[in-house]
C-alpha cells in the first residue's frame, strides 16, 4: 500500500508540473527558456517574410538553445555587469519599449476614411496646374548657347544638338528630354521661363541658372491629372501617420520637465 500511495503521488507531482514545462521550449543547465520568448522571435521572422513551419519552430530552440548557452558563459565570465555593456543593455531594452510604444499609438490614431480623403483633396489642389513635355540644352556660357539658339532657328536639329553639347547627364544622351513634368520641380529661373512659353516655341536668348545656360522648347502642355486616392492612398496614410507621431513626441516634451 505504501508503494502504490508513493506512485500516486509520483504521477499526480507530474500531471501538476506538466503545464509549467509546456511554457518551455528547453531548460538548459537548470534555466528554462520560456515559450515566450520563441513566439516573439517567430513572430519577428514571419514579419520578415518567413513562413510559421515546423522547421522553423526547431530552428529558433536551436538557436535560442544556443543563446543561452552562450548567455551562461557570458555570465561566468562577469559580462553582463560591466558598465558598458549594462549600458548597451539599457538603450537595447529602451529602444525595445519606444517600438512598442510607437506602434500602440499609431494602432489607436490611425487616419480615417474622412480625414484621408480630405488629405487626398487638398493634394489634387495643391497640384493642380499643367504639366510641361520639355527639351532642354545645357551649356557653360552664355555665348555658346546663342550660337545654337541661332543653329535651331536655320534649321539645326534640336535634338542632334543637345547630344553633341547638352552638359546634362540625364537627357543630353536622350536629345535633351526632359519628358512630361511640372515645371515647378525645377529650379525657378528653368521653371519661369519655360512657363513663359506656348507649346512648341523655344527661348529665343539663353536662360542661366546655377547650372549653366539653357535653351529650352515646350514640345507639349497638358493639364495635370492627379492618381486615384486608391493608388496613394498608402503614402496619404503613412504621411498622415507621421504627422500625427510628430506631434504627438512634440506635445509630450512640452509637458516634460528638462533641466
Amino acid at each position: 500500500m505504501i508503494l502504490k500511495k508513493t506512485r500516486l503521488w509520483v504521477m499526480l507531482a507530474a500531471f501538476a508540473a506538466a503545464p509549467a514545462f509546456a511554457q518551455n521550449i528547453a531548460v538548459v543547465n537548470g534555466t528554462p527558456i520560456p515559450k515566450s520568448r520563441a513566439d516573439a522571435l517567430i513572430a519577428q521572422l514571419v514579419h520578415q517574410g518567413q513562413q510559421d513551419t515546423p522547421q522553423l519552430q526547431t530552428a529558433v530552440r536551436e538557436e535560442l538553445v544556443n543563446r543561452e548557452i552562450l548567455m551562461q558563459e557570458a555570465a561566468r565570465r562577469g559580462l553582463p555587469t560591466r558598465p558598458d555593456i549594462k549600458a548597451q543593455i539599457a538603450v537595447a531594452q529602451q529602444t525595445v519599449v519606444l517600438r512598442a510604444l510607437i506602434e500602440d499609438f499609431m494602432k489607436n490614431n490611425a487616419p480615417t476614411d474622412a480625414e484621408i480623403k480630405a488629405r487626398y483633396d487638398q493634394l489634387v489642389q495643391q497640384a493642380g496646374g499643367k504639366e510641361y513635355h520639355l527639351h532642354h540644352i545645357l551649356v557653360d556660357n552664355e555665348q555658346q548657347a546663342k550660337d545654337l539658339i541661332a543653329k535651331i532657328k536655320a534649321g539645326a536639329s534640336f535634338e542632334d544638338l543637345a547630344k553633341q553639347y547638352s552638359k546634362d547627364p540625364g537627357s543630353g544622351k536622350n536629345g535633351g528630354d526632359l519628358d512630361w513634368s511640372d515645371p515647378r520641380a525645377y529650379v525657378p529661373e528653368f521653371a519661369a521661363a519655360a512657363q513663359k512659353l506656348q507649346q512648341g516655341q523655344m527661348t529665343d536668348t539663353p536662360v542661366h541658372t546655377q547650372f549653366g545656360w539653357h535653351i529650352i522648347r515646350v514640345d507639349g502642355i497638358r493639364n495635370i491629372t492627379p492618381p486615384p486616392l486608391e493608388q496613394v492612398k498608402t503614402q496619404i496614410v503613412q504621411q498622415m501617420q507621421q504627422e500625427k507621431l510628430q506631434a504627438f513626441e512634440e506635445n509630450l516634451r512640452k509637458q516634460a520637465k528638462i533641466q
